[in-house]
Order: C-alpha cells, then structure tokens, then sequence
C-alpha cells in the first residue's frame, strides 16, 4: 500500500485592459484566480485510481504528486485530455511536476498505479527462491564432502589405533627378548662334567 500526496494547480487569468498604466496592471494582476487541488490518499497494492478535473482551454496547470510512504516509494503516472490522448506518463517515480496548458476544453483524467509492483515482488520472490535452493545445494554437497572426510578420518584413526597396539605389543615381546637373553650373558652356568666310561 502506497500512501501519496497529489497536487493540481490552475491559473487563469483575463485581461481586462490593454493600457500600460500601473493601475491597470494591478487591476490585470488581480484579475486572475488560483484554483487548486490537494490530497492525499492510499493506494493498496497492485491497484490503479483515477481522478477527474475540468478544466477550461488555455488554463495553465501543473500537477504535481509525491509518494509519502509505502512500497517501493514509486508510483506510475499518467495524464490524458478529454479525447483520451495522453498528455503525461511517467513509470516509477517518487514524485514530479508536470506544467501544461490544457489544449481544449474538457474534463482531464490524472491516474496513479502500482499495478507493476506485485509482478516485480513476485520475480524478487522467484530470484530469492532460486537463490535459497542453491544455497540448499551447496549445504548438500558440504554435508555430503563432510561425512565422506568423517569416514576417511574414522578409518584412519582406527589404523592408526591397530598400528599402535602392534608396535606396543612388539616393543613389548622385543623388550622382554632382550631381557632373557642379557640375563642369560650373566648367569652361572654350572657346567656338568659326565664321565664316559667309567
């Protein structure tokens, strides 16, 4: 929803007389008469409004309009004369001005839209869509590389376990090898003569 501000201002003015005297200008400068158009309102979402105005030909107008709040802070504006001809258009803008004389007599539409916005939030909502599955992907193949590195690392530790238990368990009987065989360098021997034949 887009809350926004809209403007039209009318100037008309008549000559009363022709001649260069200051009271005749004065009397020229309060001749004319300022009309003016001012609102604001709220513009829901994918939605296009549209306001009417007379104006009489030769009138000099300006429309000007503002988004305040809302959405993307763009609206699309258009203008069109009685004859449905299209004066004014702009696309996405936060605010403008616009001065024209009305070329004919009539009643002038002015509309405002955001009817592109939900088109666009959808394609956002799309790419971000397309975005989370190939983060979804990349988690996989993290997953998948991390438990396959689980595996190999598991299994090398458990050879690595296995080496260790056989190189003590070798320590261990060449240890005890080395043991006997010095004792046997140190011990008496009694030696034991037999006689042959006696």
């Amino acid at each position: 929803m887009v809350e926004l501000y809209f403007y039209i201002l009318r100037l008309n003015c008549k000559l009363l007389c022709r001649c260069p005297t200051s009271k005749a200008l004065w009397a020229q400068l309060l001749c004319g008469w300022v009309l003016g158009s001012e609102l604001t309102f709220e513009l829901p979402d994918n939605a296009k409004q549209c306001f009417y105005e007379d104006i009489i030909m030769g009138t000099k107008c300006t429309l000007e309009f503002q988004v305040v709040t809302g959405g993307h802070y763009d609206v699309d504006c258009r203008l069109e004369d009685p004859d449905g001809t299209t004066l004014y258009k702009e696309m996405k803008k936060q605010y403008d001005s616009f001065t024209f004389t009305a070329p004919k007599n009539g009643t002038y539409k002015f509309c405002f839209s955001n009817e592109g916005f939900q088109t666009r939030m959808e394609s956002a909502c799309v790419s971000i869509h397309e975005a989370l599955k190939s983060v979804i992907d990349y988690q996989t193949h993290f997953r998948l590389r991390e438990a396959q590195g689980r595996s190999r690392a598991e299994d090398l530790n458990t050879r690595v376990a296995f080496w260790s238990i056989g190189e003590a368990i070798i320590l261990l009987v060449v240890s005890i090898s080395q043991v006997v065989l010095l004792r046997s360098f140190f011990s008496d021997k009694k030696t034991t003569t037999t006689r042959i034949g006696s």
